[in-house]
């Protein structure tokens, strides 16, 4: 063999694996993953959703590429975020940041196929059919964090016991949850209890709406479960402590990171679950015949180093309860 041609088999030899990855990259199925949010304050749930999809076999980079989208709080601009996916095009859209942006999958693509995460209704939402038989383009998973708001009252009342005066953050701009929370709580109130709600759609709001419960002497402060409060959770957490506010929240992640008392189901694991969902319909699963995930489990998380901080004195029966004693 020549010298010459001995060289151009070495050159070609190089060029094979390069010319196997550049097919294999473009065989990749891509993921659009669209949230309200903004990646620094979503880091711990797209982590798990990354365990949910290697759960079933994939890992981002490797075989599949995942094209994010963030709103950076800005609900408006769900709508065009979707349809850019949809443009892209996508192999399946995971919307794991609330209805809003669960809705605006929903409207940007019939075909595309879904999967949402959030804590209010699919069926009421119009996102399914029903839970067993979604029926079309879009399942996932639901924490079912909203029907429990007569619970958390009940359980902030008991770990405050002379509390009359309650505020609740809701956020305006979802009317089902804002709605379904009102009437959980008026219903369960007791004689002589006065519940204000406050309006939280952004961090002016926030530090206006903490204002308002030190103004009204507010006893004791629930929060429903949105995804903006997650997505500002330090915020919230930092003005809990500076008012000394006994606060209930809706998942353990805020019980975690310094909040007084949770309860409810996770988020993270919700995005985890949703993971799992995104990597099945890679596989082969149709959104329609997948039942929509629902919590198997309400936890009960109490942080004791905050309540000391606040000087309450958990009864010993509620300790007795709870699913995780944070000291």
């Amino acid at each position: 063999m020549k010298r010459r041609e001995f060289i151009t088999l070495l050159g070609g030899a190089g060029v094979w694996p390069l010319a196997a990855d550049a097919q294999q990259q473009l065989a990749m199925p891509v993921i659009g993953y669209l949230d309200a949010g903004a990646p620094e304050t979503s880091a711990r749930f797209v982590a798990a959703f990354r365990k949910g999809l290697s759960e079933t076999g994939y890992a981002e980079g490797r075989n599949v590429a995942i094209e994010y989208r963030w709103a950076y709080n800005n609900y408006d601009r769900l709508p065009e975020l979707a349809s850019d996916l949809v443009r892209r095009p996508v192999t399946v859209i995971a919307a794991t940041g609330g209805v809003a942006t669960a809705l605006a999958a929903k409207a940007a693509t019939g075909t595309v196929p879904i999967v949402f995460g959030f804590g209010g209704d699919p069926v009421q939402s119009g996102l399914v059919a029903s839970l067993n038989r979604p029926g079309s383009n879009a399942t996932g998973v639901v924490t079912m964090n909203v029907e429990l708001a007569a619970k958390r009252l009940g359980l902030l009342h008991e770990l405050v016991p002379g509390a009359t005066r309650f505020a609740v953050f809701i956020n305006p701009n979802n009317p089902m949850t804002t709605s379904a929370t009102r009437e959980a709580l008026a219903a369960s109130a007791s004689p002589g209890w006065q519940i204000e709600f406050l309006n939280v759609t952004s961090n002016a709001d926030l530090n206006a709406a903490f204002a308002s419960v030190v103004q009204m002497r507010t006893d004791a402060l629930l929060l429903s479960p949105e995804n903006i409060f997650v997505i500002r959770r330090v915020q919230l957490l930092t003005l809990a402590a500076r008012y000394a506010v006994p606060i209930i929240y809706p998942s353990r992640e805020f019980a975690e990171a310094g909040g007084l008392m949770s309860y409810g189901s996770s988020y993270t694991d919700m995005h985890r679950q949703a993971g799992v969902y995104v990597g099945r319909i890679l596989k082969g699963d149709k959104p329609a015949e997948l039942p929509v995930m629902q919590p198997t489990k309400f936890e009960l998380v109490i942080n004791l180093q905050t309540a000391q901080a606040l000087g309450l004195d958990v009864p010993p029966t509620l300790l007795a309860r709870a699913d995780e004693v944070i000291e």
